[in-house]
């Protein structure tokens, strides 16, 4: 086992599984967390580590309502990504709301979310999430205008290219939290709170082949139309920074 930080043990992220996924991916994940675990398993052989200094437990709260990790057992806990409204109103995500607050209210285990799980955190903060009805759906893959932070955050780069699939949105930033970048189509891109909070409304979890699919469905459901399919398949493949998010991540959980 690599040093981390002068810990013994390894790092305890607990990822909590917020959609069910898609045949293929699940096909070759198994479950829809393990799309997150390969990313953080990967951000984590960048910044210097192993496998083995890595121990990550999944939780289904969506079809296991109720049952979360203890915070004296994690480190870290990453929200997924989701199909799902961040602003329903129902049990599993007033649930995860409520949960989310209480690690809020403590300052050792730090929160990572994505895209859903970014936009659940804005929730619990205090921000308005909704449908980005005047702007509409913002897809694949897509360059975020990095603010003066998001530069020191994402290792100096001036525009951050992100793998995206959302049409809900975070309105605005919740007080105490530092943007990190934003789109013509979505303001709040990113939230940072040093040691306590990191997320961004991208996917840097998904792969070409997982966007795709998802494409692929929406657009045979009448979701998107060809006009929106054709222009995000033209983008798709492009090359972006999901890796290196993986790797500020881990650095996050890590205090580098």
């Amino acid at each position: 086992m690599a040093s981390i930080n002068n810990r013994s043990e390894p790092l305890r992220i607990a990822i909590l599984q917020c959609d069910n996924g898609l045949p293929k991916a699940l096909e070759k994940y198994k479950h829809y967390a393990a799309i997150s675990a390969k990313l953080l398993e990967a951000g984590a052989e960048a910044a210097g580590l192993t496998e083995k200094d890595l121990d990550i437990s999944i939780w289904d709260v969506v079809n296991d309502v109720g049952r979360y990790p203890d915070l004296e057992d994690v480190d870290g806990v990453f929200l997924t990504g989701s199909k799902f409204d961040s602003f329903a109103d129902n049990p599993w995500t007033n649930k995860l709301v409520e949960f989310v607050k209480e690690i809020l209210a403590q300052n050792r285990v730090k929160l990572i979310g994505v895209c859903f799980g970014h936009q659940i955190i804005g929730r619990a903060m205090g921000a308005k999430v909704g449908r980005n009805d005047s702007q509409g759906w913002e897809v694949s893959v897509t360059d975020v205008d990095l603010t003066s932070e998001g530069k020191k955050v994402f290792e100096g780069k001036d525009v951050l290219s992100i793998l995206q699939m959302h049409k809900d949105i975070v309105f605005d930033y919740p007080p105490g939290v530092q943007p990190l970048g934003s789109t013509s189509r979505c303001h709040v891109q990113g939230m940072f709170v040093p040691g306590r909070v990191f997320t961004v409304q991208g996917h840097p979890e998904f792969t070409e082949e997982i966007l795709v699919e998802i494409l692929e469905v929406r657009h045979e459901q009448g979701v998107f139309g060809d006009e929106i399919y054709e222009e995000a398949m033209a983008r798709v493949g492009k090359k972006h920074d999901g890796l290196m998010v993986g790797k500020r991540f881990i650095e996050f959980l890590l205090d580098r």
